[in-house]
C-alpha cells in the first residue's frame, strides 16, 4: 500500500515582514507572513511573534495572532463618508478624499482664523500622541487631550509627581532578581505579554506572586496569595501596611536619607509659605546636616542629611518630611484593626502582608557587585538590592481618591528602598523624569496663530492653571482649572457633556479619533448619544459639527457628520516613539515602527497622513514650507524628517546622514529602511553601571544626555511631600493672588494633602443606603478596546457577558444558573444575566467591559450575541456627580487630576424574571451600517 504524500512543512507565506502589533498596548514585535493570491495581490496569511524583538521575544498572545482577523474585519470602513440622515442613524454616502478634505478645511479654516478654541480635538488610545498634540498646537486650539484622562492618569501623574515615573510603560519589575511581586488592581488586558512572561520567570525561580484586587481572575488567579480588597479602599489598605512598617522600624533609612525628600525641612511658620519645603536662594531644598548641625542644600558637597533633624529658627521649629510622615501614619486610625472591616481584609492578614514585605525586602536583601557614582559625587562599590516589586494599573486609579492612592503605593515602594534598586521596580527610558522636567500646560490662543506651548503637562501651583482672565476654565474639558487642577492628561470623558452644555463656552467642531465616545468609552452612554444628536429649537445641532476618524464602523461613526476612514495597523506607518509611548524595557532604550506590510484594498488613508494633508491645506506652521507648499509628503516622511529639537526626532535609531548615530543626529533619509531591515525596532543598551539607581546615577544621567533623553543631567529626589498639592491648599486657605471659587475651597483643603491620604470616594455621591454594592468592569485578556470584540476569532471567547455575583448576594437573592438581575444605580437601571463567582469581594459585582454592542455597528448581524446578551455598565454611571445642596454638579472624577471615577459606581442588585425576548436591557435602537453586514461564515485560503 502506497503511503500518501503529505507536505509536513507547508510554506506559510511568500515573504515575512516584521512590524509592531497593535492588538494591545504591549507593542510586541510580529512576523507577518504574506502570500500572493491567484490575482497576484499580496494578502496576510499568518501572524506570529518576532523572536528577536526586545518586548516579547517571540511570544504572542491570542489577540496578536488574531490580528489577521482584525485586518480583514468586515466592519472596516471603505471610503470617506458624509452624513445623509440624522445623527445616530448611520446613514451616509461615500465621497472622495478631495471632497472630505474640502469639507474638513471648510469647517476648520474659519475657526482657526477667528477663534481656535472653537475646535475640540481629542484622540483615543495609543494614537501617536506626540504627533496629534503637535498638530493641535500648530492649529492653535487649547482643546486637545487623549485617552489617559479617563483611563489611568491617576497612576501616571501620581508616579511622576512622586518618583518620576509609574508602572506599565514607565517601568517594570527586575524580573531576574525580585522575590516578591505584588499586583494592585491589574486587569488581564494590561501589558499582558511582558507580564505573563515575567510572572512565569519569577514563579519558575520560586518567587511569590501576590494579587490585591476585588476580583480573582487573570493574573490574580495564578497568584500565590490573593487579597480581595473592597473597591476604592486600596489606599487605606496600603497606608495600614505603611503604619505597620513604620511601627516595626522596617524601612530603608539610608535610602530615604540619601535619595528622597524625607530629610527635607518643612516650613512651620504661619503664613503663605507654611507647609512648603524650605529652600535656599537658588531654589534647592534644605535638609538638616548632621555633620555640621545646620541647614544645607540637599545636594551640597559633603552634606549628611538627618531624617529626624529639626531647625529652630525665630522661635519656630521646622521639622523633616519623615517626621511629618511618622506623625501621620503612626496614628491608631491606620492600624489594621481600625481599617479591616472597611477594606474587607482581616487585621491579621494585613499585618502578615506587611511582615512579608519587610521580611523579603530586608532579610533577603542582597548587594549587586556593581560600582556606581551618585549625583553628589560619592562612589558606591555595590548596589543595595531590595527584592520586592510592585505593579498596578487602572483598578486602583479609577476612583475619586485614585491620585492619592497611587501616591500611597509609590510611597510604600520608596519606604522599603525598592524603586530603582536591584530586585525592585525599574524605570524604562525615557523615564525617570521628575515633574519639574516636564512642560507646564499651555492654553494661550489667538486667531490665526499656534498655541503658546504644549497643551498637557504638570502644574506646580495655581500660577500654572489654564484659566481665562476672569478665572473661568480656558479648556472645554476644564482641565487645569480649579475643578481638577493637576489633570495632566485632560478630561476626555467631559468633552461632550461640557460642549453640549456650553460650559465653559460653546464650540463649533468636535474632532475625535479612535475614541468610541458614543458607546463604551463614555459614562452615561444613553445620555451621551442623546447629547451628540440633540438639536436647538431651529433644528440645528447643539454641537454644530462632528468629524470622526476610525478604521471600523463603530457606534461613534453614526454620530459624525464627516468620517475619515483610517487603515488597519498592517496598512500604515506608525511611530512608537521615545517622544510618546515607547516600547522600552528597563535595560535599554527602544522604539519601533509600523509600516504597510500590505496595501489597502479600500479608499482609506492613515489618520496621521490625513492630518498632515489637512494641516498643509490649512497652512499650519510646521506643515508647510516657506513658499506655502506641503512640507511632509505623508506620515512616513514626517517620521524621518521632523525634528522636535535639533538632532532629536520621532525615531532614535540610525540617525545622521550615514545612519551611524543613535538618539541624536541629523535626519537620515534611509532611516525607515534601516528599521525595516532590523525587524521594525531599534535598541540602545544602557551601560551596566547605569542599569539601576537611575535618578541619582551619574553614569545613567550622562548616557541619557548622549542619546537625547535629556539635554542635561537631571538628578532629583523622590518627593514624598508633594509641594504642588500644598500650594493649592495654601490658595484654598486664602493665600496668593489666584484664589479658588468659594464652593471648592473645602474640597481642596481636604483632599490636596501633600502626604498621601485616603477618603471614601463614594461618600460624595450621597446615594441611598440600598445602593450598597460596588460594580466594576474590567477588560478581558482576549481584547484591548472596543474594536477587539468584532474580531471573528476573539468573539468566540467573549461574545456575551454575565454580571458576576459573589456568594453572599447570590444566596441572598436565590439566584440559579441562567437567572437574570435588575441592577439599579442612582442614575439608571439595566437587566442582565448573572453568574456566580466565589472568588470575589463580598461587596462587589463585576462584568467584562465593552462586550455589548449596538445593533448595526461593527457589521454584526442582528442576532449576534453581543447585541442581544452583551451589555454595558456604562448606562448606570453618570459623568456628573449628583446635585449638591448649593445646586453645583461636579464631574464624576478625581478632584485632583480629573480622572474618570469609573469604579466608584454603587448599585443595588435584585433577582428579576428573564426578559421575554432574552435580551439585556436597555436595548438601544439599531443604527444603519455604512459597511453592511459581515458574512455568515468567515473562511478563506490564501
Amino acid at each position: 500500500m502506497t503511503e500518501p504524500e503529505i507536505d509536513l512543512h507547508p510554506r506559510t507565506g511568500d515573504a515575512v515582514r516584521k512590524t509592531t502589533c497593535y492588538m494591545c498596548a504591549c507593542r510586541c514585535g510580529i512576523d507577518v507572513h504574506v502570500k500572493r493570491d491567484a490575482e497576484g495581490v499580496e494578502r496576510v496569511a499568518y501572524i506570529d511573534g518576532n523572536r528577536d524583538h526586545p518586548v516579547n521575544r517571540g511570544v504572542l498572545c491570542a489577540k496578536g495572532s488574531a490580528g489577521i482577523m482584525q485586518h480583514n474585519a468586515p466592519s472596516r470602513l471603505r471610503a470617506p463618508l458624509k452624513r445623509t440622515g440624522p445623527r445616530g442613524s448611520g446613514e451616509f454616502e461615500e465621497i472622495t478624499w478631495d471632497e472630505a478634505y474640502e469639507i474638513a478645511v471648510g469647517l476648520l479654516k474659519p475657526i482657526r482664523e477667528t477663534d481656535p478654541s472653537k475646535l475640540a480635538f481629542f484622540t483615543g488610545r495609543d494614537q501617536s500622541q506626540s504627533f496629534t498634540s503637535w498638530w493641535a498646537q500648530a492649529f492653535g486650539t487649547p482643546n486637545y487631550a487623549a485617552h489617559g484622562g479617563f483611563c489611568s492618569v491617576n497612576m501616571a501623574a501620581a508616579g511622576i509627581y512622586t518618583i518620576g515615573g509609574a508602572f506599565w510603560e514607565f517601568g517594570q519589575p527586575d524580573w531576574d532578581r525580585t522575590k516578591l511581586f505584588v499586583l494592585f488592581g491589574v486587569a488581564e488586558d494590561h501589558d499582558s505579554n511582558p507580564l505573563k512572561m515575567g510572572i512565569g520567570r519569577i514563579k519558575a525561580r520560586g518567587a511569590r506572586v501576590v494579587g490585591v484586587n476585588p476580583v480573582r481572575s487573570g493574573y490574580n488567579a495564578v497568584a500565590d496569595d490573593w487579597f480581595g480588597v473592597t473597591p476604592g479602599t486600596d489606599g487605606l489598605f496600603i497606608l495600614s501596611v505603611v503604619h505597620c512598617l513604620l511601627k516595626a522600624g522596617r524601612v530603608d533609612l539610608p535610602y530615604l536619607r540619601d535619595f528622597t525628600d524625607a530629610p527635607v525641612l518643612i516650613d512651620a511658620r504661619e503664613g503663605p509659605t507654611k507647609g512648603l519645603p524650605l529652600k535656599d536662594d537658588d531654589g534647592h531644598a534644605l535638609v538638616w546636616c548632621r555633620r555640621e548641625q545646620r541647614p544645607r542644600c540637599f545636594d551640597g558637597d559633603g552634606v549628611d542629611p538627618d531624617l529626624n533633624g529639626a531647625w529652630e529658627d525665630g522661635g519656630v521649629t521646622h521639622r523633616t518630611v519623615f517626621h511629618h510622615m511618622a506623625h501621620k501614619y503612626l496614628r491608631a486610625d491606620y492600624a489594621p484593626e481600625a481599617v479591616a472591616e472597611r477594606v474587607g481584609i482581616p487585621a491579621p492578614r494585613i499585618r502578615a502582608f506587611a511582615a512579608e514585605i519587610a521580611r523579603v525586602a530586608f532579610d533577603e536583601a542582597f548587594e549587586l557587585e556593581r560600582e556606581w557614582t551618585d549625583f553628589r559625587g560619592r562612589v558606591h562599590k555595590t548596589m543595595q538590592g531590595r527584592p520586592v516589586s510592585f505593579h498596578a494599573m487602572r483598578g486602583i486609579s479609577a476612583h475619586a481618591n485614585g491620585f492619592q492612592t497611587c501616591r500611597a503605593l509609590h510611597m510604600l515602594q520608596v519606604l522599603i528602598g525598592s524603586v530603582e534598586a536591584p530586585g525592585g521596580f525599574r524605570f524604562k527610558p525615557p523615564y525617570p523624569k521628575p515633574a519639574t522636567a516636564h512642560p507646564k500646560p499651555h492654553a494661550g490662543f489667538n486667531p490665526g496663530a499656534p498655541l503658546n506651548g504644549p497643551h498637557l503637562g504638570f502644574v506646580h501651583g495655581p500660577d500654572d492653571l489654564a484659566l481665562m482672565e476672569d478665572g473661568t476654565p480656558a479648556r472645554i474639558d476644564k482641565a487645569f482649572s480649579w475643578e481638577n487642577p493637576m489633570s495632566a492628561h485632560g478630561l476626555m470623558h467631559m468633552v461632550i457633556s461640557n460642549a453640549h452644555a456650553g460650559d465653559p463656552y460653546r464650540i463649533d467642531t468636535l474632532f475625535l479619533y479612535m475614541a468610541n465616545m458614543a458607546w463604551n468609552s463614555s459614562m452615561n452612554t444613553s445620555g451621551t448619544m442623546a447629547m451628540l444628536a440633540d438639536t436647538n429649537p431651529d433644528g440645528s445641532y447643539v454641537i454644530p459639527n462632528i468629524i470622526y476618524s476610525d478604521a471600523y464602523s463603530s457606534e461613534m461613526v453614526a454620530y459624525a457628520d464627516l468620517v475619515l476612514p483610517d487603515t488597519t495597523y498592517l496598512e500604515r506607518h506608525d511611530c512608537i516613539s521615545l517622544l510618546d509611548r515607547p516600547i522600552c524595557e528597563a535595560e535599554a532604550a527602544a522604539d519601533a515602527i509600523r509600516w504597510p506590510v500590505v496595501e489597502p484594498d479600500r479608499d482609506v488613508r492613515g489618520f496621521q497622513s490625513a492630518m498632515i494633508d489637512i494641516g498643509a491645506r490649512l497652512g499650519l506652521p510646521g506643515f508647510v514650507k516657506d513658499d506655502g507648499s506641503q512640507k511632509f509628503a505623508d506620515f512616513a516622511d514626517y517620521m524621518v524628517r521632523h525634528e522636535r529639537r535639533p538632532g532629536v526626532g520621532p525615531l532614535m535609531g540610525w540617525r545622521g546622514e550615514d545612519g551611524a548615530q543613535t538618539g541624536r543626529g541629523a535626519p537620515n533619509p534611509d532611516q525607515l529602511a534601516r528599521y525595516i531591515e532590523n525587524g521594525g525596532f531599534a535598541v540602545a543598551d544602557i551601560p551596566d553601571e547605569a542599569q539601576f539607581m537611575k535618578p541619582w546615577n551619574k553614569a545613567y544621567q550622562d548616557w541619557a544626555v548622549r542619546i537625547g533623553l535629556y539635554d542635561k543631567p537631571t538628578p532629583y529626589l523622590f518627593t514624598l511631600w508633594c509641594e504642588p498639592l500644598r500650594r493649592f491648599q495654601l490658595a484654598a486657605e486664602g493665600f496668593g493672588e489666584r484664589q479658588p471659587p468659594d464652593h471648592l475651597r473645602a474640597r481642596i483643603r481636604e483632599t490636596f494633602d501633600p502626604l498621601p491620604i485616603w477618603w471614601d470616594p463614594t461618600e460624595a455621591h450621597g446615594t441611598e443606603a440600598r445602593f450598597d454594592t460596588v460594580a466594576l468592569t474590567q477588560r478581558p485578556m482576549a481584547m484591548y478596546h472596543s474594536w477587539g470584540t468584532q474580531n471573528a476569532w476573539l468573539r468566540q471567547i467573549h461574545g456575551r457577558n454575565p454580571l458576576y455575583v459573589p456568594t453572599a448576594i447570590w444566596e441572598r437573592e436565590g439566584f440559579r444558573e441562567g437567572d437574570w438581575a435588575r441592577v439599579a444605580s442612582p442614575h439608571g437601571e439595566i437587566v442582565v444575566p448573572v453568574a456566580h463567582m466565589p472568588a470575589l469581594n463580598a461587596r462587589t459585582v463585576w462584568t467584562w467591559n465593552a462586550i455589548g454592542k449596538r445593533k448595526g455597528a461593527w457589521a454584526l448581524h442582528d442576532d449576534a450575541p453581543e447585541v442581544n446578551k452583551g451589555f454595558l455598565l456604562n448606562h448606570l454611571i453618570h459623568e456628573l456627580m449628583p446635585p449638591r445642596a448649593d445646586g453645583m454638579r461636579w464631574s464624576n472624577s478625581d478632584p485632583i487630576t480629573g480622572q474618570a471615577a469609573w469604579f466608584d459606581l454603587k448599585v443595588e442588585v435584585r433577582h428579576c424574571p428573564a426578559p421575554a425576548d432574552a435580551r439585556s436591557q436597555p436595548h438601544v435602537a439599531p443604527q444603519a451600517s455604512p459597511v453592511g453586514k459581515g458574512p455568515e461564515v468567515v473562511a478563506w485560503k490564501v
